[in-house]
């Protein structure tokens, strides 16, 4: 549609529309520059729009962040939670939420780094540490199933959820910036560690997904 001047009409965004087109270019900019280190102007300038349309969403700033980081923070848990919601042996779970973690990093990448940096006021203890207590408390159930099947103290299964959750998620955060190997290899490798030990590492890890 052209107005009478010849110039194309540019279409209103839906309100919906624009607090996503917002959070899209939120996204962006903290991810690159921290939430102290990005300022509303930038976010509008961004955006195409006036400071007071980021008001009128989101009230401020720091409101902007939080809805953000809910954002990233449900797409993430999401997506773990879907991994180990299958029927499935204790190890290929394992497997699943390694690589979905590590899917999340190779896709989302601004997404991961803006869990790992600032803790908006709705999370003040770290949204990247509220979700792995999350994630925790998921492979503790597996792993205490797991222990009591074998004979072992199902009780040590809390601990060495949290042994295995963060290794995960330390090695993620490594993987961030390097990407090599590729997340398969990665996530065959943790399992190895994870699953076999040192004194059982195997050469050649290889994931059993189709297992």
């Amino acid at each position: 549609m052209e107005a009478s001047t010849g110039r194309p009409v540019r279409s209103r965004m839906t309100g919906p529309q624009r607090r996503s087109q917002l959070i899209n270019v939120g996204r962006g900019l903290f991810a690159a520059r921290g939430l102290d280190g990005t300022t509303i102007e930038e976010v509008a300038a961004a955006a195409g729009v006036s400071k007071p349309v980021i008001y009128e969403h989101f009230g401020s700033k720091e409101g902007l962040y939080t809805k953000v980081v809910e954002c990233e923070f449900r797409i993430l848990l999401d997506s773990i939670n879907d991994s180990l919601a299958v029927e499935a042996k204790p190890r290929v779970l394992v497997e699943r939420a390694a690589l979905a973690l590590l899917g999340y990093i190779e896709d989302r990448t601004d997404g991961f780094r803006i869990l790992m940096r600032d803790a908006p006021p709705s999370q003040p203890e770290g949204a990247f540490s509220t979700l792995l207590s999350h994630v925790t408390a998921r492979v503790e159930h597996i792993l205490s199933d797991e222990f009591s099947r074998r004979g072992f103290s199902s009780a040590d299964g809390a601990m060495y959820a949290q042994m295995l959750v963060g290794m995960v998620a330390m090695t993620g955060q490594w993987w961030l910036d390097s990407r090599t190997p590729d997340k398969r290899a990665v996530a065959a490798h943790l399992v190895n560690l994870a699953w076999n030990g040192l004194t059982g590492l195997q050469k050649d890890p290889e994931l059993r997904d189709d297992a």
